[in-house]
């Protein structure tokens, strides 16, 4: 028993403050906490249903569809919806289950705008790394074929990856943020293609999203101390739950 107890200690300590956070939520308004996820999960099965349509594919590729060759003009305002058009060459279950689930949890804890605004830099990161890695060639560390200018590069994945680094930063489950990490480095080892490096790119540009946040809280901290006040506690306000 002392193994299984051990066990669930330690997934208390890890998921602890943000299962309450997202239990709370739910238990307050159920559906209602989540209204930006709900109309997410829905434009992107509505998307990948009319997609599928012979009159509609070539409408959401214009809209949507985001490659590195394309002028960075035309990608920046396709990269918006680009968000919620999910790869033709996946499940589209996968995408609507990442959505529902990471996008669900970080809109409790974060506020729809900044959960929004976190996924857009992360799959922005995403885009701008394709012109990079293409620029830099095959033969650098960080380079892309050219081959890799005219890939169709939409779908949640990015964002998703960023979300989830950046709850778990916000509420200090650092090996689950850790196993994600190294998820997506063993997916880039392992396959070595566009996504799984523009999945690196999300996660470096929203790990300095958590430096900023975690260093502001500090200070925010350090201020309320020095006035007498004890530290905010509440993850729901933007700051990062205090354990014992």
């Amino acid at each position: 028993m002392r193994p299984v107890r051990a066990l669930r200690g330690a997934a208390r300590h890890e998921w602890g403050p943000l299962v309450v956070t997202v239990r709370a939520g739910l238990t307050a308004s159920r559906l209602r906490a989540v209204p930006m996820t709900l109309v997410a999960v829905c434009l992107t099965a509505l998307l990948h249903a009319v997609q599928n349509q012979a009159w509609g594919f070539g409408a959401v590729r214009e809209l949507g569809a985001v490659r590195a060759e394309d002028p960075l003009w035309q990608a920046l305002l396709r990269t918006p919806l680009s968000l919620f058009v999910p790869a033709l060459d996946l499940p589209v279950w996968g995408a609507l289950g990442q959505i529902l689930m990471v996008f669900g949890t970080a809109e409790i804890c974060l506020g729809r705008w900044r959960t929004l605004m976190i996924a857009y830099t992360a799959t922005l990161a995403g885009t701008l790394y394709a012109r990079i890695g293409v620029a830099l060639g095959p033969d650098g560390l960080f380079g892309l074929p050219a081959t890799d200018a005219r890939i169709v590069d939409t779908g949640p994945s990015a964002a998703v990856v960023g979300l989830a680094v950046y709850v778990c930063c916000l509420y200090r489950a650092w090996f689950t943020g850790a196993l994600v990490i190294a998820a997506m480095a063993v997916e880039m080892v392992l396959k070595n293609n566009l996504a799984g490096k523009e999945h690196l790119a999300a996660i470096a540009a929203v790990l300095v999203l958590c430096a900023v946040t975690v260093s502001r809280h500090r200070h925010r901290d350090l201020r309320r101390r020095d006035q007498g006040l004890r530290p905010e506690t509440g993850a729901r306000s933007g700051a990062p739950p205090i354990r014992s």
